[in-house]
């Protein structure tokens, strides 16, 4: 008794396919009809995106690069310098009650031979009538947030036998805050060049339907719907959009590529390494359907407003 349903629904499933395959092609045929304008549509919308793209792929590297300086994310840890191997043991119990992250213990007669090493200090150290170096912890916490660093460094200052804590506070503050005003002025940034795809779209598609305004009423005359008739300048907006977002993230992977080298040097100026990060095929899907969804707003509200005179 379902047979007659199943067909219906294939038949009709079959001939939704088919629109939407004929209306993707007549958007691939309108594109490349005019090559020339197609070209300088994409170069509009690739560089619009490119902007925004690049800075998102900027602030990430500047994160990468910010947790993996020396220090940054660190707490040193001072013990007493009457504290005992018990003492040691009792703060190595407690961060791991704690599981703040990564710790590791330095002995103090390790920590004076790392100094006696460093240059000049060979015969300073050897002046000394005793050890004058307490023995330490160096903890990397698992969460960087400024907040949550400062209160696990209030925590650790309460411990026993605790003589200093050290943080960088303020440095990991600035930064952060440096972070979030660089993301929200890229937002700014994206909104603006989004709104400028959008009407780069809108007037692309105006004009052809201007152009084929013949077309339209004959097959308005015939019974054609409206989703019908939109449909093709709906995916020739889509495309173009996406197309140009594919445009982009190549400009920014080749941007990163050019600058990776003098990022390289500079790096190892410093005595550190560190190399670019470059889009992943999920950012670079990402920007090609940003620039999709944006050309499909364009051409929504370009094929709403212009067809109107047709009602």
């Amino acid at each position: 008794t379902l047979f007659p349903y199943t067909t219906l629904f294939r038949s009709r499933m079959n001939a939704w396919l088919s629109q939407h395959r004929a209306a993707l092609a007549s958007a691939f045929r309108r594109l490349w009809s005019t090559p020339l304008n197609t070209l300088l549509s994409l170069l509009v919308i690739g560089i619009a995106l490119t902007l925004p793209g690049f800075g998102y792929v900027l602030l990430d590297n500047l994160r990468d690069l910010g947790s993996n300086a020396s220090g940054v994310q660190q707490i040193s840890l001072f013990m007493n310098l009457d504290a005992g191997k018990k003492d040691v043991g009792e703060i190595e119990s407690r961060l791991r009650q704690a599981a703040t992250g990564k710790w590791h213990f330095v002995p103090k007669e390790d920590a004076l031979k790392r100094m006696q090493a460093s240059e000049g200090m060979a015969e300073i150290v050897a002046s000394l009538p005793r050890n004058p170096l307490p023995d330490a912890f160096i903890v990397e916490p698992t969460n960087s947030e400024p907040e949550a660093l400062e209160i696990l460094r209030k925590e650790i200052a309460g411990w026993p036998k605790v003589a200093h804590v050290q943080l960088d506070s303020a440095w990991v503050k600035r930064f952060d805050a440096f972070l979030k005003l660089a993301k929200l002025a890229l937002w700014m940034l994206a909104g603006i060049f989004a709104a400028g795809l959008v009407a780069v779209t809108f007037n692309t598609i105006r004009l052809q339907v201007l152009a084929q305004a013949a077309e339209i009423e004959v097959a308005r005359m015939i019974g054609a719907t409206d989703a019908f008739i939109h449909r093709p300048f709906y995916y020739f907006g889509a495309l173009q959009g996406a197309l140009g977002g594919l445009l982009a993230a190549g400009l920014v992977i080749g941007a990163l590529y050019l600058l990776a080298e003098p990022v390289g040097y500079l790096a190892a100026l410093y005595g550190g390494s560190f190399s670019l990060r470059v889009p992943g095929i999920i950012e670079v899907a990402a920007l090609a359907g940003a620039g999709a969804l944006l050309g499909w707003i364009g051409a929504q509200l370009s094929v709403s407003l212009s067809l109107r005179k047709f009602d």
